[in-house]
């Protein structure tokens, strides 16, 4: 009986797997074609894409590019030593009035110490205490958050107290206090920030959860059977991102603001370390015939949380999903 014909796969659809099989048992070399995911350089290019299209952003974004390059070079950059006096060069104008030089662009204090150049080695305290007290106050905040808005019952009830609590405290009063237990310095100051700043992160946080845990997909994944703490980190969680972040860029214009006000008190961050708040603290007694030496690190603390602004107010409308445009 003569052999039957080798059967084979007809040809294979493009983008698909290719099998070529006979009766005997051989195969030919498997291949597969992946669908290529988004790349983080087409994601890059849209957010850039709506950035140039905002001219609030891009002047948000400059700024705080600016802020955060001087933060980063410090004493590379600065023209003079911030910590040297020379008591020959006091009360120097900025170099644009008369008596002023070139050498001391934006004019010496009282102990002739370059003001430029404290304003940029004072960037680099601000920056870190906004940024780290931001980092600490919203880990507190959205963990609280979460947990109140998704638990809910006496947890939410309990929490949500503890955080009336905390707000009815007078300000000064908590600063006050907790300074004089601590004693003022940086750490303290980033303690005394961050406990006036987590409530915020667990208001808007809860009220984001009440709404998602609603959601059908949070209901499908409760009936497969998966834990409250893989749905909120997988389902809830990503869907309250955006506000998290809307929230931390304000509020590090905030908190850059607290610690300039707190070390221009005596509060804050304490000499020999450089703040703008503590800049413009050196100039408050003389203030009206050396105003230069208050008024050049009050314009840099206002460069800095105008551009912060805008470029949360550009973040707020690009994460926003009911954006078109975005």
């Amino acid at each position: 009986m003569p052999d039957k014909a080798p059967a084979t796969v007809g040809p294979a659809v493009p983008g698909n797997e290719q099998l070529a099989e006979t009766q005997t048992g051989s195969a030919a070399p498997l291949t597969r074609q992946v669908a290529p995911r988004p790349e983080l350089r087409q994601r890059a290019a849209r957010v850039l894409k709506s950035l140039r299209r905002s001219p609030v952003g891009m002047i948000g974004a400059s700024l705080v590019l600016l802020v955060l390059l001087v933060a980063a070079l410090g004493e590379s950059i600065a023209p003079h030593d911030p910590a040297q006096a020379n008591l020959k060069a006091r009360f120097q104008p900025p170099a644009w009035e008369a008596g002023g030089d070139w050498s001391h662009l934006l004019g010496t204090d009282q102990l002739g110490r370059d003001v430029l150049s404290r304003i940029i080695v004072g960037a680099r305290v601000s920056v870190i205490v906004g940024l780290v007290t931001v980092l600490v106050a919203g880990s507190v905040g959205v963990t609280i958050g979460l947990v109140t808005g998704f638990l809910g019952g006496w947890v939410d009830l309990l929490l949500m107290r503890l955080v009336d609590a905390t707000l009815a405290i007078p300000y000064i009063v908590l600063v006050v206090a907790i300074s004089g237990v601590i004693g003022p310095g940086l750490g303290t100051l980033i303690v005394i920030l961050a406990l006036l700043n987590w409530q915020g992160y667990s208001r808007v946080v809860r009220a984001e959860v009440l709404a998602a845990r609603e959601y059908e997909y949070v209901f499908a994944a409760r009936v497969i059977g998966q834990t409250r703490l893989k749905i909120v980190l997988r389902h809830i969680l990503p869907n309250v991102t955006a506000s998290i972040i809307v929230l931390a860029t304000q509020q590090v214009a905030v908190t850059i603001l607290a610690e300039s006000s707190l070390s221009f008190l005596g509060l804050g961050v304490q000499p020999p370390e450089v703040t703008w708040g503590l800049v413009a603290a050196d100039g408050r007694s003389v203030i009206g015939s050396a105003w230069w030496i208050s008024t050049m690190p009050g314009i840099a603390i206002s460069l800095a949380v105008l551009g912060i602004t805008f470029l949360g107010d550009w973040l707020r409308d690009y994460l926003d999903p009911r954006l078109a445009n975005k």
